[in-house]
């Protein structure tokens, strides 16, 4: 014994969205803080270059000996960022007259340096130290002066570090929030396909119930168009059904209820007459339920569109005249096929077509008087393709115009017919076809 197969879990559209949007924020959040870090150095090296510029421009246009003899050393400390601690070298004709720092020998500047901004690294008991350098040449009375101003070149990437920070961090607090009020906009902004989706749940399409058109947003008319179309044609579907089930209960009613009185009346009184009667009766409640076994049996075999293949009707119509042979002999009908040289050929499920045009033949053969001319046509134009069953037999029920379509109530056989038309892509029309002849039935498939 197999156990119930396990409901799989879809995922739903809000949490596949709400991923999406989590994946954005966070691909935003790391471009931010690229962006951040990249601009707080960059930012940093040009205030750092600036500031080393400035102070060699500044220390040119002062006396050197009104200078501090013992300056302040530079501070190891990080913690105030944008306090930026230099040291300066002065070179007075080539002589060094000023270090403020004692660097110029760990630094290997014992002579002043080119002009502009180098770099350079000073080996220490704790490692190695890097600092930026900017030379300046003197002007005018101080032509013969040189001056290097250094900065530690860890304390430039605090500085830029410091300064991605204080403009990463504002976006780092917001984003929560943002996070926050998409997540609510989703919710809010799907409720609306939420309410649809109830309203989908709670149709009664059998009962004729419709989707309301009236809808805040376009992008849901042609959904809700669709659902309404797709309603209506399982209504429409439905309602064949029950027309094609009275059908049946109608067919059968009239032999099942002779059976019933026959079969009393042959208790009584066991006539061949009444004998005969009965067996008239069953066969023809035995020849309904053949028919709806065929097209059951049909529909079955043909269901999927690899069934369906090029047939020509004039075959399959031949075919037919041939088994009708003898029963059109027997009841004093004359049986003919006419159709082109050329072959016509349809792309439908041959079972099906077969049935259609036998329940044609048989209708013809069956209600009409002997002497009967039935005629079977198949014939293509550039518009069209199709068969026909035609005969001058004067029905009763014949249509008093030409393209009339077929009424209800013409025997189960028609029905059928009319059932596997829709199947094949065709129509089924009767009119009264052209003179001797008075009543037409034909398929029609356009080209």
């Amino acid at each position: 014994m197999t156990g119930r197969p396990v409901p799989v879990r879809l995922p739903t559209l809000w949490r596949y969205l709400w991923s999406w949007v989590v994946g954005a924020l966070l691909v935003v959040w790391t471009t931010l803080l690229i962006v951040a870090w990249y601009t707080g150095h960059h930012e940093a090296g040009e205030i750092t270059d600036g500031q080393l510029e400035a102070v060699a421009r500044l220390w040119m246009s002062v006396e050197p000996d009104k200078t501090l003899s013992i300056p302040e050393p530079i501070s190891s400390s990080r913690t105030r960022a944008y306090v930026q601690d230099v040291a300066v070298l002065h070179w007075v004709d080539g002589q060094l007259f000023t270090d403020t720092h004692s660097l110029a020998n760990s630094l290997g500047l014992t002579q002043p340096p080119a002009a502009g901004f180098t770099n350079r690294v000073q080996s220490t008991s704790s490692g190695d130290v890097r600092w930026r350098v900017y030379a300046a040449a003197g002007q005018g009375d101080h032509a013969a002066d040189v001056v290097a101003v250094l900065m530690d070149m860890d304390h430039r990437v605090d500085l830029g570090r410091d300064m991605a920070l204080k403009l990463a961090r504002p976006a780092l607090l917001v984003l929560p929030l943002v996070a926050l009020l998409l997540w609510w906009a989703l919710r809010r902004g799907l409720s609306p396909l939420v309410r649809l989706s109830r309203d989908v749940a709670a149709l009664d399409g059998l009962g004729g119930q419709r989707l309301d058109t009236a809808h805040r947003f376009h992008e849901f008319s042609s959904t809700v168009h669709a659902i309404n179309t797709l309603v209506e044609s399982l209504q429409t579907q439905a309602r064949r059904e029950r027309e094609f089930a009275s059908d049946v209960a109608h067919e059968l009613r009239t032999p099942l209820a002779a059976l019933s009185l026959q079969a009393s009346a042959a208790q009584r009184e066991p006539t061949p007459e009444r004998l005969a009667q009965l067996e008239a009766s069953a066969l023809r409640a035995g020849h309904i339920l053949s028919q709806l076994l065929e097209l059951a049996r049909a529909q079955r075999d043909g269901s999927g569109r690899e069934a369906w293949k090029d047939v020509s009707v004039g075959y399959v119509a031949a075919g037919l005249i041939a088994s009708h042979a003898q029963e059109s002999f027997e009841r004093g009908h004359e049986l003919s096929l006419e159709q082109p040289d050329i072959p016509v050929i349809l792309h439908v499920q041959p079972t099906l077509l077969e049935l259609a045009l036998r329940n044609l033949i048989e209708n013809a053969l069956r209600h009409t008087p002997a002497g009967t001319q039935v005629v079977v046509e198949v014939w293509q134009t550039e518009g069209e393709a199709g068969v026909s069953v035609s005969d001058d037999g004067q029905r009763a029920d014949a249509p008093s115009s030409a393209q009339a379509q077929v009424p209800q109530g013409l025997g189960l056989g028609l029905r059928l017919v009319e059932r596997i038309a829709e199947q094949l892509g065709a129509t089924l029309q009767r009119d009264t076809g052209e003179a001797p002849m008075t009543t037409r039935f034909s398929l029609r498939w356009p080209r």
